[in-house]
């Protein structure tokens, strides 16, 4: 543990974040994309279209329980990716190559520990946010790196949200400017989507025209579902990275032993 000292000269930087996490992404491009898109962007594609094609006359309970079973599938694949994900991010900041199948391992060794993680983590924020926002905002502060931190030093679900309130305790302001970025990333990609998907299909009027947007829609919703889940992945890890050095003070020999 780094003492009080030690500390005061080192400071978390909000640069060192992005850089760390864009270049994860460049160095591993076809790893961490590849992973977003097979294990979460077309899981999600895949239940747009289950549920497109369900119709009124099927069985309610045929179609619940098979409707059920793709949410769940579409939700381990999702852990699965973020599980893989932070092992390629985690394997750049400590300058080590990583394979698509070790890091497609890690994520499938965790993805339901993270499930759970994922659940209880929602469960906490929509409470929090349903008493006056604020309550949901300090909890997103607070456990922001769990996932990294169960993943990565292999903490119990329980623990990794107390290492989390650990780690971002004293930098939650960055924290809060590192998620506000993140967030209007997102709602540009999401944003570009409609643009270009108007602008090449035009708007959607009947027939012909609202089958092509939406097929248009789908794919276009799929490429940035990849981009935005590898991107978030990968600030978040670097995140947890540079918060930990910041608290412990750098540990590059155990990050190398990690997944040893």
């Amino acid at each position: 543990m780094a003492s009080a000292a030690s500390l005061s000269d080192r400071r978390m930087s909000i640069g060192r974040v992005f850089n760390r996490a864009f270049a994860a992404l460049g160095a591993h491009a076809v790893t961490m994309f590849g992973i977003a898109f097979l294990f979460s962007a077309l899981p999600i594609a895949l239940l747009n279209l289950s549920q497109a094609g369900s119709g009124p006359t099927r069985d309610y309970i045929t179609n619940a329980s098979v409707m059920g079973g793709i949410y769940l599938a579409s939700f381990v694949l999702t852990q699965l990716a973020q599980g893989g994900l932070v092992r390629a991010t985690i394997a750049h900041s400590d300058h080590r190559t990583v394979s698509f199948g070790a890091c497609v391992a890690t994520g499938a060794r965790y993805a339901l520990p993270l499930l759970a993680l994922g659940i209880l983590l929602g469960l906490g924020l929509m409470l929090g946010f349903a008493f006056f926002i604020v309550p949901g905002i300090l909890l997103y502060l607070a456990w922001a790196v769990a996932v990294p931190a169960l993943v990565i030093e292999r903490t119990g679900i329980f623990e990794a949200f107390g290492r989390s309130r650990f780690l971002t305790r004293g930098a939650r302001w960055n924290v809060f400017g590192i998620g506000l970025v993140m967030l209007v990333l997102y709602y540009v990609l999401i944003a570009a989507v409609g643009i270009v998907t108007v602008a090449v299909t035009g708007l959607p009027v009947a027939g012909a025209g609202v089958a092509a947007f939406g097929t248009l829609s789908s794919v276009l919703t799929a490429l940035s579902t990849t981009v935005s889940t590898a991107v978030v992945a990968a600030i978040q890890t670097s995140l947890y990275v540079e918060l930990r050095d910041w608290k412990d003070g750098p540990q590059v020999d155990q990050l190398s032993d990690i997944f040893a």
